[in-house]
């Protein structure tokens, strides 16, 4: 016979319907944007009632921050992973392009840089963005100890990874209306050789 199915929990049933509503919100921000979110089109992407939505989040701003933090919680973990699995014959420098290129052509990114844009209540854009930054500057102090690791002096590590993520974003922003990926990649690998020069440098 089968072993019968474990029952799961009143705490993991509670913690999967949020779970389901901040996968589902996600969505509906990517495909509607801000501007024209509504908190009903979640509870139906979600399939879950009116009232378990609003049960779980009250009004439309707490479901966008906790959307928020759901996503960039996520994001910050597999970059603090990954910079900490740096070894020694690793190239931490494509590391941090590859990562940063992962996060900025994102949908987490486009979607905050969305927000952050589209809100009027300056309050609400203050709690955003700091909640954005709790999350992100974790992930760069990891990849700045990880360009350290790799020889660099912190001054140089810092600066390398200042300007890294800049163009990366940069260029993600500039996908918003010419999406060139190859010349992405080339501008990228001249970036690399022309970091490689300033580093050997400031050795």
């Amino acid at each position: 016979m089968p072993a019968a199915k474990k029952r799961r929990t009143q705490a993991e049933r509670t913690q999967g319907t949020r779970t389901r509503i901040l996968d589902a919100a996600v969505e509906v921000l990517r495909k509607k944007g801000y501007a024209h979110f509504r908190t009903a089109d979640v509870a139906r992407a979600a399939g879950v009632s009116r009232g378990a939505q609003l049960h779980h989040f009250a009004t439309k701003e707490k479901l966008v921050y906790a959307t928020m933090e759901h996503v960039f919680t996520n994001v910050l973990e597999t970059s603090r992973s990954r910079a900490r699995s740096v070894g020694n014959g690793d190239d931490p420098l494509e590391k941090v392009i590859a990562d940063g290129r992962d996060f900025f052509f994102s949908t987490p990114f486009f979607i905050s840089l969305d927000i952050a844009t589209s809100i009027n209540s300056k309050a609400f854009r203050q709690k955003l963005m700091g909640m954005v930054r709790k999350a992100r500057l974790p992930a760069e102090q990891a990849w700045l100890e990880a360009l350290m690791a790799s020889g660099m002096s912190e001054k140089t590590a810092d600066d390398v990874l200042w300007l890294t993520l800049g163009l990366v974003r940069g260029l993600a922003i500039r996908m918003l209306w010419q999406d060139e990926p190859e010349r992405f990649d080339r501008l990228l690998k001249l970036w690399r050789e022309i970091v490689e020069g300033y580093i050997r440098q400031a050795r």
